[in-house]
């Protein structure tokens, strides 16, 4: 079943973002939408926690940032031990060995250019590798996934804030992800 996209952003608009959305956050919330599709999985469980980790994550801009975004490059530069492997994307990849491995897994260069990983459709797809695997050999952000915190006997976004940074602001995102899942039930029941 697909999710009527107009009935989704009219529902998390308010909820979520103040009343309005720019361009620039539906155009990311579609990207992280367009690789759920592709990908054909069903938990909207898992999109929800994805989508409140990007709004996290992002500063509500649904767009991918890269690590400190509000500082220098030059900051970056003394101040971050793995430069220039810094975080970059919509859930902050980060160090040599992480983008080598995700670009192997993507079949895109990323230590050629770092800076592929601020595309939505690539940080979309670094996103959903790092947090639906459980395996470090493939590319995986911590070795928690979505599996692990939703699936037919469990049930929490609390934490699922593992799957990419331990414990902080746990209670926060999982508010976020219950926003974004009660939009995603009733834009998946609307006509399209």
């Amino acid at each position: 079943m697909s999710t009527n996209r107009k009935v989704f952003f009219d529902g998390i608009r308010p909820d979520l973002f103040s009343g309005t959305l720019t361009q620039d956050q539906v155009n990311g919330i579609d990207a992280i939408l367009d690789e759920w599709e592709v990908r054909k999985l069903t938990d909207l469980r898992w999109l929800a926690y994805m989508l409140a980790t990007t709004y996290h994550e992002t500063n509500m801009t649904m767009q991918p940032v890269r690590e400190a975004y509000w500082l220098s490059e030059e900051w970056r530069r003394r101040n971050l031990r793995y430069y220039p492997w810094y975080g970059r994307g919509y859930v902050q990849l980060t160090w040599e060995d992480n983008y080598k491995k995700m670009g192997r897994l993507l079949g895109v260069d990323l230590l050629a250019n770092l800076d592929l990983a601020m595309d939505p459709r690539i940080a979309a797809a670094i996103m959903f590798e790092g947090m639906m695997k459980a395996d470090s050999t493939v590319g995986d952000f911590t070795g928690k996934c979505l599996e692990m915190y939703f699936n037919d006997t469990v049930d929490d976004p609390i934490g699922a804030r593992k799957i990419i940074n331990g414990t902080d602001k746990a209670d926060l995102i999982a508010g976020y992800h219950h926003g974004f899942l009660s939009d995603l039930r009733y834009a998946q029941g609307a006509p399209s």
